[in-house]
């Protein structure tokens, strides 16, 4: 597409050599979605050839995305540029999706006006009731979520859609609870379950931290991360603890780059399996994520590998290897595709291929 076919394609204009997603108030959204419908109005009353518009998306692929390094420091993060997929009802393919998006901006608009936040499952349930025809998994609503952050460039949290978290966190830390009344949260104290992440976003960004440590260390799996706390590792080892339990969820994301960017001098290391999916969790926390490329400068980090290399599988028994599983290979098979995989990390994952086999962390034990 042509730059000067740019601000005609897209609904909202921003800087043309990259795109983003705005954090925006309830009211900015609600107008955004207002300045949508009535597009879609005027297209579809025009006299003298009225017509459904279609839907401009930025195009969540491969293909749109590249890699934006920061000019003051050394975080990368993953980028969509101006490409654009479109929604039609006129494709019979394509008619659902167009017809979802609408639904999803409504159920939004609902709940913006009402002051409220959901989760995308209880959107998903929202909309199984309201729309049953055209919601019948909760993909299609993580899709379509997608779709009108596209739409509107603005992030999930502005659109009153709540992130999911799973993840926790434990250690040299303090937090400082200002809402909705004071509380201290020395995690140092905490059970091995650690203090639970929540998903509000608004709520994490208020959260004041006090921290002696000397390094963040993110944890693949739960069960390790339990070990590690009930070890008091973080009393030996000066260090903040944290994990999403497997694939990183945008709050877990979010107060790690909140944390990188209070104690900018803490290095973070990412404990990982040695396969295929442990090296695409390190990638996603350290670049974002291609569907996520509106928003992931906003939760990418400097995070640096640590657990098991090619050089040190000398060192666990042959009994702990595994053969790589298909799903292994799919994931491989997509970040050796991947235009911004460092090259030691494509000499792991390449000999992970070469051998056909993963180690666990466990297999440290």
């Amino acid at each position: 597409m042509a730059e000067t076919d740019v601000a005609a394609a897209s609904l909202f204009g921003a800087d043309r050599r990259l795109c983003s997603a705005d954090v925006l108030s309830p009211p900015e959204v609600r107008a955004r979605i207002e300045v949508a419908v009535l597009n879609f109005l005027a297209a579809l009353s025009s006299p003298s050839s009225p017509s459904i518009s279609i839907l401009p998306l930025i195009a969540r692929k491969s293909a749109n995305c590249s890699l934006r390094s920061g000019l003051l420091s050394d975080v990368s993060s993953v980028y969509l540029s101006y490409a654009f997929c479109k929604r039609s009802l006129m494709r019979e393919n394509d008619a659902k999706a167009f017809v979802r998006v609408w639904k999803v901006m409504e159920m939004c608009y609902k709940i913006l006006g009402e002051g409220k936040l959901v989760t995308q499952r209880e959107l998903f349930y929202k909309l199984l009731s309201d729309s049953p025809k055209y919601f019948s998994c909760q993909r299609h609503v993580n899709q379509s979520i997608q779709d009108v952050v596209s739409l509107l460039r603005c992030t999930r949290q502005s659109l009153g859609v709540m992130a999911s978290s799973r993840g926790a966190l434990i250690g040299r830390l303090l937090l400082n609870v200002c809402e909705p009344e004071e509380e201290h949260i020395d995690c140092s104290i905490l059970g091995p379950s650690g203090h639970a992440i929540t998903g509000d976003l608004n709520k994490l960004s208020k959260l004041n931290l006090c921290s002696d440590a000397r390094y963040l260390i993110l944890v693949e799996k739960d069960a390790i991360f339990q070990r590690l706390a009930e070890d008091r590792l973080y009393n030996q080892l000066p260090c903040i603890l944290i994990t999403a339990k497997g694939y990183p969820d945008i709050a877990t994301r979010f107060i790690l780059h909140r944390l990188s960017q209070t104690f900018p001098n803490l290095p973070i290391f990412a404990l990982v399996d040695w396969n295929p999916a442990g090296l695409a969790i390190l990638c996603t926390y350290k670049y974002g994520s291609i569907s996520m490329g509106l928003e992931s400068y906003r939760y990418a980090c400097n995070v640096k590998w640590l657990g098991l290399r090619g050089d040190d599988l000398q060192l666990i028994p042959q009994s702990a290897f595994q053969e790589l599983k298909p799903r292994d290979l799919q994931i491989a098979k997509s970040l050796l595709s991947s235009k911004f995989l460092q090259e030691k990390h494509r000499a792991e994952l390449t000999l992970m291929v070469e051998t056909g086999r993963r180690a666990e962390i466990e297999a440290l034990y």
